[in-house]
């Protein structure tokens, strides 16, 4: 049998090399792939569990240690939304605000971020501030009846009572069963003097929500400017069966002694 000549031979080697190159570049593609795969699962997971957590009193510090966890792996929106969020319940503002920006920045699309951040600047007074952002939230989703009555309340807090009786209408043209929305729309009528179109907001308000105290509690207040101290004694009593604190402590003091002692 012949042989292949040497040169020959020598030149079929090599020829085998670029399989063995691709078949490392493919498993060297797919640890990658396995790797990013199982970071995002991590990242999802802790998230999850982060998730589950707010709102709850006394987890805020593991909200916050499962979010820098994720964010030790990639950056992430949710994650920044959840530390904020945290952050917020335990009181540090400008450490939630600090956060909802970081979040923005990496989506500025998710309009519960601009809700949020609104609310903790309108805390720290920046009540200008926290209108731009729920107007941005309103851009994002015009049907969040929550940012047009958070708008309301900030612009009623810099006097703009008619801007915000406009952003309450808003919100219960989105939402009529918002008994919330009636409360503090009437709490700004009441404020320009419209007691008895007060009361018929209040009214709804309770229509809706019988449980909504603070309703009572600013019905009776209308109720007692107009003279109607019955009424307005029945609605005290009814917000303090409610659980109102404040009403109750009222009643309790020298100023309540008139409803106190009326049968």
């Amino acid at each position: 049998m012949r042989r292949l000549p040497a040169l020959f031979a020598a030149l079929l080697l090599p020829a085998a090399q670029p399989l063995l190159l691709s078949t490392a570049l493919s498993t060297a593609s797919l640890l990658v792939s396995v790797a990013a795969a199982q970071a995002h699962t991590s990242v999802d997971a802790l998230l999850e569990k982060a998730k589950a957590l707010l709102g709850k009193k006394g987890s805020e510090q593991e909200v916050i240690i499962l979010a820098n966890q994720a964010l030790a792996i990639g950056q992430s929106a949710k994650a920044y939304f959840y530390r904020a969020y945290a952050k917020s319940d335990l009181d540090d503002k400008q450490g939630a605000i600090a956060d909802y920006t970081q979040g923005i920045a990496i989506n500025p699309k998710v309009a519960d971020a601009y809700i949020y951040r609104g609310i903790d600047k309108s805390a720290l007074g920046d009540k200008q501030g926290a209108i731009a952002d729920y107007n941005q939230a309103i851009a994002i989703n015009p049907k969040d009846a929550g940012a047009y009555c958070n708008g309301g309340n900030a612009k009623s807090a810099l006097g703009d009572k008619q801007g915000a009786i406009a952003d309450y209408n808003q919100a219960i043209a989105i939402n009529p069963k918002l008994a919330e929305a009636y409360n503090i729309r009437a709490f700004a009528k009441y404020n320009l003097g419209d007691k008895q179109v007060a009361i018929a907001d209040y009214t709804q308000a309770i229509t809706i929500n019988p449980k909504l105290a603070l309703a009572y509690t600013n019905r009776g207040n209308a109720k007692s400017d107009l003279g109607d101290n019955q009424g307005a004694c029945v609605d005290y009593k009814k917000a303090i069966s409610l659980g109102n604190q404040s009403t109750a402590q009222w009643l309790q003091s020298s100023d309540g002694a008139w409803c106190r002692n009326m049968p």
